[in-house]
């Protein structure tokens, strides 16, 4: 069965439910805190920026949340998505390795973003709301939530960090054909924008500073709610229809994963892979290493601190313990944008200190090597984001190769690279560059953790 390429499901096989892991984990992660009182934070906390529904999800105890017909109705556009077996980058490699991709680049969005955009679009738009803002990096989880928001006839306005929105200019046209209006980020627009601009007026932005751009427009105004792609519990349980769906189609090969790998910036794309699978771990079902990949630029869970920070450069969100580089340090503008944030998903921060999961760091060249070996042999050119998780997935297959053993590697291509070109060209050019994990920066940035009592 495993000579096939597609391993397809029918709609009628679709997941029906999102999968909540905070229930079977050993231990229940920390609390999210007010940031002004460092008390832990209640449901009306969020209530200026997120509906209710979306509230409730982010702190379930149940350990499925039934999915609206309305989305699974969206969701079917592009889902169940594919799950390839990876033979021709097996034959370029020489390796017994088998390795399976789940292919996210299908959505219209170009990738995974839409998974949770649409429900958070339609909670939303069920309370009522006609506006929403939020921030992008890259541009996928901007162009996701335009793609939503057009869908349920709501207004949107994006700040995308202003290295991405300089090397990825396609994104803008993307954006605003669906409707959205979008803004570099920092900009004149905010007060946070105009601080940052004041300090540095050529800063090249991070999401940190983007995300209290949106939050600064979305919590004064009660006409308007605040979308995050990524990093929140409600965010990364939409995401985990991935990992369902892949559990099912490796099941109809009758393969069981022996290495899961993905990349992890915010780390929506990493636990909807993975969370279904270190359920079916920790039930003693399979026994994969699970592996997060960041880049070497920007290594939160690797090189951060486990602490309290806000998830903001301004410091106006509620303050998540999380591994941080610290809220206000700007990483280096490496094309993987949707990996430059300085702190990782609370949620897969706790399950790291658990030590369910592995993670490690790559440099952004060896990223874009694999990624063009991939476009050469399977015909897909990637995103810059999962270039990271397919370069470790080259380490694990040569590993393979050493040691002969049909090691069975699955990873989550979680979008094209159809508007990343100019990446691409300047890495076929040989003027891409390795930037190196910036310790006195980080250090700096550090100093300015908010205390929080234990």
């Amino acid at each position: 069965m495993t000579d096939r390429t597609k391993i397809l499901l029918d709609e009628s096989e679709m997941p029906t439910s999102w999968y909540n892991i905070v229930p079977d984990l050993p231990e229940p992660p920390p609390p999210a805190l007010h940031p002004g009182t460092h008390d832990p934070a209640g449901p009306e906390d969020f209530l200026p920026l997120f509906p209710m529904d979306l509230i409730l999800q982010e702190v379930s105890t149940d350990p499925y949340i039934e999915i609206p017909e309305e989305v699974q109705e969206v969701y079917k556009l592009w889902r169940p998505s594919p799950l390839f077996r990876a033979h021709r980058l097996e034959k370029a490699l020489d390796t017994p390795a088998h390795i399976y991709y789940k292919y996210e680049g299908v959505s219209p969005a170009g990738s995974h973003k839409p998974n949770t955009a649409v429900p958070q679009a339609y909670y939303n738009k069920k309370a009522g709301i006609n506006k929403l803002t939020t921030e992008t990096g890259a541009g996928q989880w901007g162009t996701a939530l335009a793609f939503a928001c057009s869908l349920f006839d709501m207004e949107l306005d994006v700040w995308q960090v202003r290295a991405s929105y300089d090397q990825k200019p396609y994104r803008k046209a993307m954006i605003e054909m669906f409707g959205a209006t979008i803004h570099p980020s920092p900009s004149e627009l905010t007060e946070a924008g105009r601080a940052i601009l004041a300090a540095d007026p050529d800063s090249p932005g991070s999401l940190g500073i983007a995300i209290s751009e949106a939050v600064e427009m979305a919590a004064p105004n009660p006409d308007v709610r605040y979308a995050l792609g990524s990093v929140l519990n409600h965010v990364l349980m939409h995401q985990t229809i991935i990992g369902e769906e892949a559990l099912l189609q490796l099941a109809k090969v009758e393969e069981t994963p022996d290495v899961i790998v993905g990349c992890t910036g915010g780390g929506s794309n990493f636990g909807g892979l993975t969370f279904p699978f270190l359920r079916e771990k920790m039930a003693g079902k399979m026994n994969p290493t699970i592996r997060a990949v960041e880049p070497e630029a920007c290594p939160s869970l690797t090189k951060g601190v486990y602490a309290y920070d806000f998830g903001d450069t301004a410091g106006m969100t509620p303050l998540m313990k999380m591994h941080t580089l610290g809220h206000d340090f700007v990483p280096d503008p490496i094309h993987a944008g949707g990996l430059r944030y300085h702190g990782m998903a609370p949620l897969l921060s706790h399950i790291y200190e658990l030590g369910l999961i592995e993670a490690i760091s790559i440099p952004q060249s060896e990223c874009f090597e694999a990624g063009v070996n991939f476009a050469r042999t399977e015909g897909i050119i990637p995103a810059p984001e999962p270039t990271h998780a397919l370069a470790a997935t080259v380490r694990e297959a040569l590993k393979a190769k050493e040691s002969g053993e049909e090691t069975v590697i699955l990873t989550a291509l979680c979008g094209h690279g159809h508007l990343d070109m100019a990446a691409y060209a300047q890495y076929l050019a040989g003027e891409i560059v390795d930037f190196e994990y910036p310790e006195d920066k980080v250090n700096d940035a550090l100093t300015r953790l908010p205390q929080v009592a234990s």
